[in-house]
């Protein structure tokens, strides 16, 4: 059919939020009838078993004497026009701007046709990266070289415009979840595991970075279990673990918290949860905590980046200024003290992910700018809804 693509997509692969978008894009492209081929230096994590339309290239990289460093880039870059020429491709959309969308520019140098790139913007490629004076202009040429640009919230957009002077337009396409994979779970017969009948239980899931400020999350929690009984956990891993290991025993509350580590079936985790805290410092969408709304459960969240654009304050959770630990534990407790409220609140967290974030309307906007920068006719069947562009 006319209206169906060849799309590369580029990410990160076993790590971030980027890669988990990226890759849950892509296996929806492919349902829809689309041809996807991920092009990176390992199959990307969420990826799963063989999937129709769905192809992996491996980037392998040249480990002549020579180089001090390895040349992934231009690995990458050679191997995503070896790719495009191969194949035929329609699109490339990489996802994050550094090496990404430079590698995708060299890559269509190389092949002097009419595939167009899309380049998609996820957060700290801008507000860590793009502080970077020696990074800047290669950041902003793989934006402006690109044939379409977009960003998980508005709060990026505006950094980016900030940060990098960057004046051409760029569309606004939120994250999403897939409402087949993230709803409610029952895990009565596993809460018990974790917590007695009349406890609560708080938790957060994080790469326990400094931007994450985890000892955030456990000043939070032990104010609120001086007041309601509470287990935390707390689930990933990442540098600041021993340091947070060491905060919970000072604090003397190793009875109360319980380490979970990496988990795949973060659906089933989430819905254990009363409450998900995340009071990071940066947050340019905050992906978890749309997981958590999708399962159910509310977030207490700090003003920072997106993550205002995603939790109604007083409706689907509360926010409070980076690091107020005090009003975000009197937030939590006039929650998890209130089960009408909560309810209410599970309910909204619940209509929200389904109607605003779906991954049919997210995947429709995605689609929708592919078929503009192809110049090509959008087909009717619902495509392409809601692009915006700031």
């Amino acid at each position: 059919m006319d209206r169906l693509l060849k799309i590369g997509i580029t990410c990160y692969p076993s790590l971030g939020g980027s890669g988990v978008v990226a890759t849950e894009l892509g296996k929806l492209l492919a349902e829809k009838g689309h041809e996807v081929h991920f092009i990176t230096h390992s199959i990307p994590f969420r990826l799963g078993t063989f999937q129709k339309n769905i192809f992996y290239h491996e980037v392998e990289v040249n480990d002549y004497y020579v180089f001090r460093y390895p040349p992934y880039d231009l690995a990458l870059a050679n191997k995503m026009a070896q790719v495009a020429k191969m194949q035929n491709l329609d699109i490339l959309h990489v996802h994050y701007a550094v090496p990404h969308a430079v590698c995708a520019f060299l890559a269509k140098q190389m092949l002097n046709n009419d595939m167009k790139v899309v380049t998609t913007l996820h957060g700290t490629d801008i507000t860590v990266l793009g502080q970077d004076e020696s990074l800047k202009d290669l950041i902003r040429l793989g934006i402006n070289e690109s044939d379409a640009v977009t960003a998980v919230s508005q709060d990026l957009i505006k950094e980016t415009r900030k940060v990098l002077d960057i004046t051409r337009d760029i569309d606004l396409t939120y994250n999403f979840v897939d409402k087949r994979v993230y709803y409610p779970r029952d895990v009565t017969d596993l809460r018990g595991d974790f917590a007695k009948p009349d406890e609560k239980i708080l938790m957060h899931i994080s790469n326990f970075r400094p931007v994450k400020r985890v000892g955030d999350v456990v000043d939070v929690f032990a104010r609120v279990s001086q007041k309601i009984p509470s287990k935390l956990l707390l689930v990933g891993e990442g540098p600041d673990l021993p340091k947070i290991q060491a905060k919970i025993s000072e604090m003397g509350l190793e009875d109360k918290v319980r380490f979970l580590g990496k988990q795949d079936e973060i659906a089933q985790v989430i819905s254990l949860a009363d409450l998900l805290l995340l009071p990071s410092e940066k947050e340019s969408f905050g992906l978890v905590a749309l997981e958590a709304m999708a399962c159910g459960v509310p977030t207490i969240g700090s003003q920072a980046g997106g993550i205002p654009e995603l939790i109604q304050h007083g409706k689907t959770g509360f926010l409070a200024p980076i690091g107020d630990t005090k009003t975000m534990a009197e937030y939590a407790v006039k929650l998890l003290s209130n089960e009408v409220m909560i309810e209410e609140f599970r309910a909204a967290c619940l209509h929200r992910a389904c109607e605003d974030f779906c991954n049919n309307t997210i995947t429709d906007q995605y689609e929708s700018i592919y078929y503009r920068v192809l110049d090509r006719k959008v087909p009717e069947l619902g495509y392409g809804s809601g692009v915006r562009s700031f």
